[in-house]
């Protein structure tokens, strides 16, 4: 039998969950008994902001423990440089032998980014100019388009099917090693990440579990009408994605829809966590759920992310490890995803990232009141001025938030900037930047956004990268490189059922 005591790892990364839609952070309509158990054995962090409200920025981000731009990874169309070390890296280096199995979402040829296995990949193609996976009818319901809300309610998303190959990947995973163990055979300790897609859009879930929600569903606490009183950015938004005015049914059945994905993904990390219990792995491995960004459901008359606002920029985040954690505790520091990053690299004891933003949380976690912190995230979303999504100007484009204490500052570059007070106005309802008493808050804070941050700089970079896709695009479709890791997303695995209740 190994005498290798090092910790395990297991880290539930999700797609899109608004941490208040979990029982763990208030939710007293969904149902988490599992992530619930999970936070009662270890610690919950209650004001952690993803890098960047977007996929592909926020996951590199979070693999390399650098700001979107610090890797140039500011949309879902730009590549990770293969030359970064990650997360997956340090672990490799320090003696693991890292393992992903499902989402990642990562553009390019390199689809491990120094995992050395990948059980089960993302439904999109590897390469830049790869083909898609038609989804017929349900074609852009995926992203921030009016067509997501509009066809909404039950019947099933291709995302589920994706996350229960990745749940029956994941307990088999742990199963092999269960027997292994049994066996007596030297096992190696284990440093495993597991990529959800849900609760991620379409809006649309099985009956099952989208009865209970949809007969029991609230509106959202804070709706904004559409008028000339929003943000210049935010009226454009909602323009240019056709929410200015959303139906009350296409508001109930999408946020049932959304509640009942929660509600399943919970179901499948249960199933993971019994696995994982049920092998005798569990207590010598660390835990942690986080997601790459919120959804705003409603709230603020917004959908999906893309915005600095708390159900949009704030994150789910968990961490459990028995013996070396506190157990159900609340940590309501101001911290990073980057910081989650740094932390499970510490606590595997791997060498840490060279040029990481990340801070480790374990002495904050373990002596809050012996430890210094400072109280600060950062968040960056910058649009690609030829494909942003929406008719777009060069104005507002480039955004970057930092929530410093009690205050958060939204930056738009040619617009003016957003400022909230938190602990009085914890649902943002009433914006300060424009109010004389501020207005050092104000300076002091867009001083901070833009240091080694240079907006202009972006807009150059992001040109050229642009200037670059198009060969490698035309060199793909011509060359046809087979997509080595791949889950087959097919046409009809995305439906609704034809009858609504």
């Amino acid at each position: 039998m190994s005498t290798d005591t090092r910790p395990n790892l297991l880290y539930i990364h999700s797609d899109q969950h608004n941490p208040y839609v979990t029982g763990c952070y208030g939710d007293s309509l969904v149902e988490t008994p599992h992530l619930d158990a999970l936070a009662a054995r270890g610690v919950v962090l209650d004001n952690t902001y993803c890098p960047s409200p977007i996929c592909v920025p926020s996951r590199m981000s979070m693999l390399s423990g650098r700001y979107p731009s610090d890797n140039e990874v500011w949309t879902n169309s730009h590549m990770l440089d293969s030359a970064i070390p990650t997360f997956a890296h340090a672990m490799g280096a320090g003696g693991y032998r890292p393992a992903l199995i499902g989402r990642m979402h990562s553009v390019g040829p390199d689809q491990l980014h120094g995992y050395a296995e990948r059980l089960v990949g993302d439904h999109g193609p590897n390469q830049m100019g790869g083909s898609g996976n038609s989804r017929g009818e349900y074609g852009g319901t995926a992203g921030p388009a009016r067509v997501s809300l509009r066809l909404s309610g039950h019947g099933q998303s291709a995302y589920q099917v994706h996350d229960e190959d990745v749940t029956a990947s994941t307990v088999d995973y742990f199963n092999r090693l269960g027997v292994q163990k049994r066996a007596g055979q030297p096992a190696e300790p284990f440093s495993l990440s597991v990529g959800f897609m849900l609760p991620h859009q379409p809006f649309i879930a099985r009956l099952e579990d989208y009865r209970h929600y949809y007969e029991n569903m609230t509106p959202p606490k804070n709706p904004e009408p559409f008028g000339d009183h929003l943000h210049p950015h935010i009226k454009l938004w909602r323009q240019a994605c056709e929410i200015e005015e959303v139906s009350e049914d296409e508001i109930r059945r999408s946020r049932a829809a959304y509640w009942a994905l929660v509600y399943r993904m919970d179901v499948m990390i249960g199933q993971i966590m019994t696995a994982l219990r049920e092998n005798g792995l569990e207590e010598n491995t660390l835990v942690v759920y986080m997601s790459d960004h919120g959804e705003q459901l409603g709230e603020h008359g917004l959908w999906w992310k893309q915005t600095f606002y708390e159900d949009s920029a704030k994150v789910p985040a968990i961490l459990a490890w028995p013996g070396h954690l506190p157990e159900g505790t609340h940590c309501d520091k101001v911290t990073s995803s980057l910081d989650l990053n740094a932390t499970m690299i510490d606590a595997l004891g791997c060498p840490a990232l060279p040029h990481s933003r990340g801070r480790s949380l374990l002495p904050l976690l373990n002596e809050p009141d012996h430890t210094e912190w400072d109280n600060v995230a950062f968040s960056e979303f910058c649009q690609d001025a030829a494909g942003a999504g929406g008719p777009f100007p060069e104005e507002g484009i480039f955004q970057r938030m930092v929530r410093r204490d009690n205050f958060k500052l939204n930056y738009y570059h040619g617009q003016p900037c957003q400022l909230f007070d938190l602990d009085v106005d914890p649902r943002e309802l009433n914006d300060l930047a424009a109010d004389p008493a501020h207005q050092q808050t104000v300076a002091k804070l867009k001083a901070e956004v833009l240091e080694g941050w240079d907006p202009e700089s972006i807009r150059e970079r992001m040109a050229a990268l642009r200037a670059d896709r198009p060969i490698l695009a035309d060199w793909c479709k011509n060359v046809q490189p087979p997509d080595t890791i791949r889950w087959d997303l097919r046409t009809g695995m995305d439906y609704l059922d034809e009858e609504q209740i």
